[in-house]
């Protein structure tokens, strides 16, 4: 099952009709409103609506939508009864509320029209209100034994709207740029290009990295979150295997390793390029490397330069040759 939240309209009006007059379009549940016209049922949310006339946006909107696998496991009676059990888990509750079928679509869906202001005049909040819905839309799905679509390849597209069609966005820029990557430093900036923020979240005091995030916009998503393929590990991992495979090709001179180690560690592109296995000379270069602050070699300081200098000419007035 998946839970949509749409933009939502301005007017109880426009979404009932919507909603209630799209063709083979069937009410299967109300509460609090009347049903036996259009009109009563508007003027009902309407009606409530005024005991809050300070709450700019009181239509809520949510669309439940499960998978055509589920057509046979799902009757009006259940899909009402998971609605209700979603209605309850994200505290949409004592309020009115009008459950709406269509068939316009090969899956199985329903949308839900409800009253922000409850049936005591207060409002029901709507923060984190697309979090809760993926983490409730994925729990109910468990537990009801619906079906749990195998990655992302069958989902159509088009049909998405607002954070769902961003996130499908991302994870497809994502994984199409990761294969064309060999660290990620290149994947940062490569994603900048199109527009796409990476950042990383260090442990505590330290420059571990615990984690990943996206960024487009004014959105902001953890890679996990976007996709669990997507997270620190999985995608780090992903782009050093397939490196690895990649770089057995063509063995890569010391000197060349050395440098791209040390455009890692300043933050620079480093060039692609075909490596071999480190040597041990190698790692321990890269270890004196990594001691250092951004990975730059450290100019010699004022004392140094004097002690060396004496030491010429100490050298000199002794007729020794450097």
């Amino acid at each position: 099952m998946i839970g949509k939240i749409p933009k939502p309209g301005k007017s109880f009006g426009g979404v009932i009709e919507y909603n209630v007059l799209k063709k083979d379009a069937g009410i299967l549940y109300a509460d609090g409103v009347r049903i036996d016209k259009i009109a009563h049922t508007i003027d009902d949310f309407n009606m409530q609506r005024k005991m809050n006339p300070g709450l700019g946006q009181a239509v809520g909107h949510i669309a439940l939508s499960w998978s055509p696998e589920d057509k046979e496991k799902l009757n009006d009676e259940k899909m009402v009864s998971i609605a209700k059990e979603y209605l309850q888990r994200m505290k949409i509750q004592d309020t009115q509320v009008l459950i709406v079928k269509h068939k316009d679509k090969e899956h199985p869906h329903i949308h839900i029209v409800y009253n922000r202001v409850n049936n005591n005049g207060k409002t029901i909040a709507d923060n984190f209100q697309h979090l809760k819905n993926i983490k409730i839309s994925k729990d109910l799905t468990l537990k009801h034994g619906m079906h749990i679509g195998q990655g992302k390849q069958k989902v159509n597209r088009p049909q998405l709207k607002g954070i769902d069609k961003l996130k499908y966005e991302l994870h497809d820029t994502i994984k199409e740029v990761s294969k064309k990557v060999s660290n990620m430093v290149q994947l940062k900036h490569e994603l900048a290009k199109q527009g796409i923020g990476m950042q990383f979240k260090y442990k505590s005091g330290t420059l571990e990295i615990q984690g990943i995030s996206f960024s487009k916009g004014k959105y902001k998503f953890k890679g996990s979150e976007i996709d669990r393929s997507l997270s620190y590990g999985k995608l780090s991992k992903a782009i050093q295997e397939q490196a690895q495979q990649q770089t057995q090709a063509k063995p890569l001179s010391l000197a060349d390793q050395l440098r791209q180690a040390i455009d890692e560690r300043q933050g620079k592109q480093p060039t692609i390029i075909h490596n071999e296995p480190q040597t041990n000379f190698l790692q321990g270069a890269l270890q004196l490397i990594e001691q250092l602050p951004g990975g730059i070699t450290p100019e010699p300081d004022d004392a140094y330069r004097r002690k060396k200098r004496k030491g010429e000419e100490q050298d000199q007035s002794r007729g020794i040759s450097r």
